[in-house]
């Protein structure tokens, strides 16, 4: 038999559990699987006491589960398992080949949208004819700080406005709450594809 008993009632099975019917099996409880709230405890008792044993589990407020332990179904789930990780096997291989393959043109394609939005943006904030440079620079964390500062007494004299601009004030058009604004244009490029955050 199942039960499913609240944490904070865990106690309070382990002393009833074997006096809520006649014949419980004495220290025959086990957690078989715990989650936030509950826990799923499974507990042996015969069969003649099983309806006395649900009634009183009720009136304690575990609930109990019902399970029919089928050894067609048990070896048809372990099958049906086996062939998926098959599956996932033989799928693996080709998928890797894949993304080797096209990872490089996504890559490529994505360099080249983040250069249209320097060119685009840079067009728009300081107008025509195109006068400016475009770079690439991989600084260390710890001189990011210095190489910014470096970076707007270059060019400060570009956008005075940036010094003013206050990146809580909403101005329609700059996404201030989006991205940080500086007199030159920046972009971030994340390369670092495998650091997930979890």
């Amino acid at each position: 038999m199942l039960v499913v008993v609240p944490k904070t009632s865990y106690a309070d099975w382990q002393k009833a559990y074997e006096t809520l019917a006649e014949m419980v099996v004495p220290r025959s409880t086990n957690l078989l699987f715990e989650d936030n709230d509950s826990g799923l405890f499974s507990v042996t008792l015969f069969r003649k006491a099983i309806d006395d044993f649900k009634h009183k589990a009720r009136e304690c407020k575990f609930t109990v589960r019902e399970f029919q332990y089928n050894e067609e179904e048990m070896k048809a789930d372990k099958e049906e398992m086996t062939r998926l990780s098959t599956d996932k096997k033989k799928q693996f291989g080709p998928l890797v080949r894949w993304l080797k393959v096209n990872f490089s043109e996504g890559f490529i394609a994505w360099i080249h949208i983040k250069a249209l939005r320097v060119f685009v943006e840079s067009v728009l904030r300081y107008g025509l004819p195109v006068n400016f440079q475009a770079m690439l620079l991989q600084p260390n964390k710890k001189n990011m700080k210095k190489l910014r500062e470096v970076l707007n007494d270059l060019y400060k004299h570009l956008d005075s406005s940036a010094a003013v601009i206050d990146a809580s004030m909403d101005i329609p058009g700059l996404n201030l709450s989006q991205q940080e604004y500086y007199p030159y244009v920046y972009y971030k490029i994340d390369c670092n594809l495998l650091d997930f955050k979890l």
